[in-house]
């Protein structure tokens, strides 16, 4: 009888697949059932061959060898993932496999992950493809009551492989150039230079910036009402003229009442914020949390694979597709539990109102938003960190699927002297979807820059007895410099550094995700960090002198988000079969020869910085100091040696004095945390401290293990009392 052979991406989407397939026989990297086989790879276990596959002429880097033009490339199996490889190679080799279904990511880069693995192989079977969006039971039954015909999905294999190809082409061969005309480690490539550009473009804004003072009238009249002057002709709320405030001041500071001439009610509704994609995600759990877009990747797959509690993580829609609607009770019962019971238990007791504002075929391409699936999860099996993100998704479904907020807006305007003052209000006639979130959601101030306040019952034709006029002050700001989750933003929508481009390439651009993909743009900025090129100062990044050195290294094409525009015009042609990839590849193999040729005749020159006095253990040469994500380190100069030294990182210990973290500075016994605010503690005191600090309090583990108890025992005996006070008991 013959087998279908099934392959996943990962040994624990495989596990779960061969659970719903029956295979329970145990093998080496594979389980196996009357009817399949299911193994996995580990993520990729074939990627394209270095240079010194192509020759023993290219394992040392010389200048003279550029560009490196192989044709065709190569497929190599990754060395720590070889005997994986051999294992799927196998069971797809065995004589009673008729046919293999690729269960890997429904993705460009999962159907890379399986077709290289297949073409590795030297298998040539029937081809079938398990499209699906989260690993429940359900969903893997029902993907493989559906499975395609693989020969759907060769477009998208030759896109992938065309994107890799050519990075490897540009990549390899602009970073040996780099780094052999200067002697430093350099690396560049389409979309981290871009982004590194996109950090020195904000910290040039910044240093450009002029601040501005503007100047504006505040009259406070009777019950606290606040009126804010309004320039009747520009109808803003300041000026820049310091002459004119003055004089308004000094007209107006005599008068005693304000006729108000219009009182305006509207009424206004919000709607709850979109589903999450991850790019979204990752912003707010930067924001909120102060995660690394990578470490929320992580704990997403953690979520998705390990807990089965959210469908799949790396997706870039916003929307659901309609199939997925008559889904929707069975995943809003999988949430109905403490803390979202009552609202869950509301939206079932109406019918679910789809509305376009999340439910959208037309905007969902390989994956639909981030929902929690129809599996139940106990969150005491989730971490702190795994919590918190399930959190904020929960929080957000339910939100869309609540009615808007809904509320009524009262604006007054008012006369002083025969100048115009403004005042606005809110009455909150129904919480909506801000019930998801516990009322907790900032009020946006006006664009007009008028806040909202609490106002008294006044209408047209009354008269306000004013108590004070005083004048307002404030400076223009420069922007903001870049966070993890606002450069996210940058490289998810990049227009604005792409002065002077063409509106489609613009459109173009805004339609594949910007920089990178949802799946890739954590790595990025973490190789960035990585490779010195970007550092933290608290929450901020800013570009290294040795990024700064880079950017005027680099030819000026590669900085631009333009190319990565560009490329993904000619990928999305492929993947539709409207361009062939030979022709895409040799555009790739010109533009790299123009790329190395550009740096090869370049005049310019790198200069360390940064060296020290100490030398390398290893190899003799002088260390650089360098500011990597977490703390210093001193690294080799020399790029063949790979010397790496942690001399002082960030923790998460706090100042005794003025609380912020402090930085752990030297080795053994002599360990010190030191604070910029000038604290400085040995390592084995403050541990000292903390073992007395913690002998005197209760942790809140011990708490909550003690709330748990009183939850398991029956009613009789329970110390209300006590338990209510640690409930609301807070921590630091």
């Amino acid at each position: 009888m013959s087998k279908t052979l099934v392959l996943a991406e990962k040994p624990s989407v495989g596990r779960d697949i061969a659970k719903v397939l029956q295979c329970q026989k145990k093998g080496n990297g594979f389980l196996e059932g009357d009817k399949y086989i299911v193994t996995w790879a580990l993520g990729h276990l074939v990627t394209l061959a270095d240079p010194e596959a192509y020759g023993q002429q290219f394992s040392s880097w010389r200048i003279e060898d550029l560009p490196i033009m192989p044709s065709p490339l190569k497929l190599v199996v990754i060395r720590e993932s070889n005997k994986q490889f051999q294992t799927v190679k196998q069971q797809m080799r065995r004589s009673d496999v008729s046919q293999i279904v690729i269960a890997t990511d429904a993705g460009r880069e999962g159907e890379l992950v399986a077709r290289w693995i297949i073409e590795m192989a030297h298998v040539q079977k029937p081809i079938k493809r398990l499209w699906i969006s989260s690993v429940t039971d359900k969903a893997i039954r029902d993907g493989f009551r559906n499975l395609k015909d693989g020969k759907q999905y060769e477009n998208l294999y030759a896109s992938a492989a065309a994107r890799a190809e050519a990075d490897w082409l540009v990549g390899i061969n602009a970073t040996r150039a780099l780094t052999c005309k200067h002697n430093a480690q350099l690396s560049c490539g389409r979309v981290q230079t871009p982004t590194l550009a996109i950090v020195a473009a904000r910290e040039e804004e910044i240093r450009r910036f002029t601040p501005k003072p503007f100047f504006g009238l505040r009259a406070v009249a009777e019950q606290s009402v606040s009126l804010q002057w309004q320039d009747q002709k520009t109808k803003d709320v300041k000026t820049f003229s310091k002459e004119r405030a003055d004089q308004l001041l000094a007209a107006l500071k005599q008068e005693k009442s304000a006729e108000v001439v219009d009182v305006t009610r509207t009424h206004k509704k919000t709607y709850a914020p979109q589903l999450y994609d991850l790019t979204e995600l990752q912003r707010d759990a930067n924001r909120m949390f102060g995660y690394s877009p990578k470490e929320t990747l992580s704990i997403m797959q953690s979520l998705y694979e390990h807990h089965k509690a959210v469908t799949y993580p790396r997706t870039d829609s916003r929307y659901l597709s309609s199939d997925i609607v008559e889904t929707l009770p069975d995943r809003i019962k999988a949430v109905q539990m403490k803390p979202y019971a009552p609202l869950a238990a509301r939206i079932l007791r109406s019918p679910i109102k789809v509305a376009k504002s999340f439910v959208d075929d037309s905007k969902v391409s390989d994956h639909h938003a981030i929902i929690p699936t129809e599996q139940a999860v106990f969150l005491g099996d989730l971490s702190d960190k795994e919590r918190k993100i399930f959190d904020l998704i929960v929080k957000r479904f339910l939100a869309v699927l609540l009615p808007p907020f809904e509320y009524e807006q009262t604006t007054i305007q008012a006369k002083i002297g025969g100048e115009l003052f403004l005042a606005r209000g809110k009455t909150v006639l129904a919480q909506g979807w801000r019930e998801a979130y516990d009322h907790d959601v900032e009020d946006e101030e006006g664009q007009d820059g008028l806040a909202e306040q609490w106002l008294p019952k006044i209408e047209k034709g009354d008269r306000l007895a004013i108590q004070s006029i005083a004048q307002t002050k404030g400076e223009t700001k420069p922007p903001e410099p870049f966070t993890e989750a606002s450069l996210l933003s940058a490289m998810e929508n990049p227009a604005k550094y792409m002065a002077n481009e063409s509106k489609e390439l613009i459109k173009t651009i805004g339609e594949t995700g910007g920089l990178g993909t949802v799946a890739t743009r954590a790595d990025i900025i973490e190789k960035l960090f990585n490779s010195f090129l970007l550092e933290k100062r608290g929450k901020h990044i800013f570009v290294t002198a040795k990024g700064k050195q880079l950017l005027e290294l680099v030819p000026d094409e590669m900085q631009s988000p333009t190319l990565t525009a560009q490329w993904e015009q000619k990928l999305a042609a492929i993947a539709k079969g409207s361009l062939s990839k030979r022709a895409f590849i040799e555009e790739m193999r010109t533009y790299a020869r123009e790329v190395v040729q550009e740096i090869k005749n370049s005049d310019k020159t790198f200069r360390h910085d940064n060296l020290t006095r100490s030398k390398c253990p290893e190899c003799g040469k002088l260390l650089l100091e360098v500011n990597g994500k977490r703390g210093k380190m001193l690294v080799c100069q020399d790029r063949e040696c790979g010397y790496r030294k942690s001399i002082a990182k960030q923790t998460n210990a706090r100042c005794p004095k003025c609380h912020k973290r402090l930085e752990l500075r030297g080795e053994g016994e002599g360990q010190m945390l030191v604070c910029a605010c000038g604290h400085r503690e040995k390592l084995s005191t403050f541990k000292e401290r903390r073992e007395k600090e913690k002998g005197s309090k209760v942790s809140k583990k011990e708490v909550a293990k003690y709330l748990k108890s009183q939850e398991k025992e029956s009613d009789e005996g329970i110390n209300f009392a006590l338990k209510d006070a640690l409930s609301k008991f807070k921590f630091e």
